[in-house]
């Protein structure tokens, strides 16, 4: 019989009102056969305009030969545009020792001429992932502008002292919930979290917490910095600062100085 629609009917709803096309499922001869049908979605139509090319990011408009100073002055602009969420949203990363990659959404904490940086559980998928294989990625997307920021370096721990630091001024509740999840690890339902956030809620109530020894933070250190503004004609425009270790090394034709051992160059969308 008929009954209210499910979740699936709900979310088709929806994908069908952004015009995209579902593919109807092949016929199947058995139950079981059809227990493994999946919907086949065409996302061809899935389109939007970006910026028309009176509005190119050319080199000229390059706020500073310095990435750090032009991701700084990106980010500003950022933070000013109310219909982005989370400006330090950003999307981190990292690949086994074996080239196995996983990413995941998380929040930078920082950032300075030394690097990026971000706290999270060590023993997590991520830090067990940057401890045997110490080199990340993270992406910046600020759709609103058609912008992305793409950050490429090597990962070290942040001292001690500053993860202490820092986890003491993040808001309780939050610091209760390093000490509650011990992350990537696989636990009963969500009642256990409940619980044992109750548990500690009442340990710490006029207590300072402690902060985890699994628990601290990382750096960032890029090589290489990409900033990517979106254009209608698909003909987008990518700058990419790339970081010297020689700084003697000799120039290409389309390479060009930037401050300090940095060098920038334009890259085919």
């Amino acid at each position: 019989g008929e009954g209210r629609p499910g979740k699936g009917d709900l979310m088709f709803s929806c994908l069908v009102g952004l015009g995209l096309r579902a593919l109807v499922p092949l016929a199947f001869r058995s139950s079981s056969q059809a227990r493994k049908s999946s919907w086949a979605m065409d996302l061809g139509s899935l389109r939007k305009s970006y910026r028309g090319d009176e509005e190119a990011f050319e080199e000229k408009h390059l706020s500073s030969l310095d990435p750090i100073k032009q991701f700084s002055v990106w980010f500003e602009e950022a933070l000013k545009c109310p219909s982005i969420g989370e400006v330090n949203a950003m999307c981190l990363a990292t690949c086994t020792r074996d080239g196995k990659p996983s990413a995941r959404m998380l929040l930078l904490k920082g950032f300075s001429q030394e690097g990026f940086r971000f706290f999270t559980n060590h023993e997590s998928r991520k830090g067990r992932e940057l401890d045997s294989n110490p080199f990340a990625s993270i992406v910046f997307y600020w759709e609103p502008l058609s912008r992305q920021v793409r950050i490429e370096g090597s990962v070290e721990r942040l001292p001690e002292k500053e993860s202490e630091k820092y986890f003491h001024l993040r808001p309780k509740s939050s610091q209760i919930g390093a000490v509650v999840s011990k992350q990537s690890t696989v636990i009963a339902d969500r009642e256990y979290l409940r619980k044992k956030n109750t548990e500690l809620e009442e340990v710490y109530r006029e207590a300072p917490v402690p902060k985890p020894a699994y628990w601290g933070g990382y750096i960032l250190k890029p090589e290489v910095m990409e900033f990517w503004q979106g254009q209608t004609n698909r003909l987008h425009d990518r700058i990419v600062f790339r970081h010297l270790r020689d700084s003697s090394t000799p120039l290409g034709p389309m390479t060009h100085k930037g401050a300090g051992d940095w060098v920038y160059e334009r890259l085919a969308p």
